[in-house]
């Protein structure tokens, strides 16, 4: 059996985007090619590794293997690219804390790949709130913090002495509706929505949007309820509890059952940074390449969301 290993990083594309036109898209080529390759690769092997169904493209038991023996080539490649470009050299212990939805979403898919590009640097990712992120890392238990706020937030010129504050990621708020609730989403007025406002706790960016909008309307906008995880709120809305504020990245990923998710001008944006504390370290430390990694995985995401 002689195999083309480039024709590897097509089946392996279909495996993880589930069809041909989600593949194309992720390699940048065209369908057409995608299919091609395919085709080249099961003429190579004498086996069908495809099959195409009504919901996208699933693997066969010969698809498996060739895509298994695809990903061990991909990490031995890995390996070696990073010990080419020095990542063997950076070692040591990096504790990261963040809030949920960028943890799940923009950091955990990626720490695989982290993981066989530096194998000597442990990164410890932990999940809190913003105070007590921000307290952490100033009793310096933590190294770095994403943190996340609202457009309107002051950045640098709030910091505490010695602390940077690095861009991730920008991303626009969303309104979270119960379906079918608004008769029209044109010209909305948010300081009069059909039903009530979900409450979110005081430290959270999306109360500081609250405020911000009564401010702006002049409206009451009682709340009801709190809620800290976005499951809830989704759960809360579908319910026809209330409405909420929600970012982008936090609907990546889960169900959207239930409620309509709007655009609506106004509600400005979620800014996403790194916080840490600058010790005029040379840029191949381990926290130097941690806030590296990150600001490179928060703009994949940004690339993937916008594209």
């Amino acid at each position: 059996m002689d195999i083309d290993p480039r024709r590897l990083r097509v089946l392996l594309a279909v495996a993880r985007t589930g069809g041909v036109l989600a593949a194309a898209d992720e390699l940048g080529i065209t369908p057409s090619a995608v299919s091609q390759q395919l085709n080249k690769l099961e003429d190579e092997t004498g086996h069908a590794l495809v099959v195409r169904t009504p919901k996208g493209s699933v693997l066969t038991p010969a698809g498996l293997a060739v895509a298994e023996a695809g990903e061990e080539i991909e990490r031995a490649l890995s390996v070696a690219r990073a010990r080419m470009e020095g990542g063997a050299k950076v070692a040591g212990v990096v504790r990261v804390g963040g809030f949920t939805s960028f943890v799940r979403t923009v950091v955990i898919p990626r720490l695989p790949e982290w993981r066989i590009r530096y194998p000597q640097l442990q990164i410890r990712m932990i999940e809190d709130d913003f105070p007590a992120l921000l307290r952490l890392l100033r009793q310096r238990a933590l190294d770095a913090v994403v943190v996340e706020l609202d457009s309107t937030t002051p950045g640098q010129g709030s910091l505490p002495a010695g602390m940077i504050e690095e861009p991730l990621l920008d991303e626009p708020w969303k309104l979270v509706v119960p379906a079918g609730a608004l008769l029209t989403t044109e010209n909305i007025d948010l300081g009069h929505l059909p039903l009530p406002w979900l409450g979110v706790d005081s430290s959270a960016a999306n109360a500081s949007v609250l405020g911000r909008l009564r401010q702006s309307t002049g409206a009451q906008m009682e709340t009801v309820h709190q809620y800290q995880d976005t499951l809830t709120a989704l759960a809360l809305v579908a319910a026809g509890e209330g409405v909420a504020i929600v970012p982008t990245l936090a609907l990546s990923g889960v169900s959207h059952d239930g409620v309509d998710v709007l655009d609506v001008p106004g509600l400005g944006t979620r800014r996403i940074v790194l916080r840490r504390y600058d010790r005029r370290r040379s840029a191949s430390m381990p926290v130097d390449t941690v806030a590296r990694l990150l600001r490179e995985s928060a703009a994949a995401f940004d690339t993937r969301s916008t594209s």
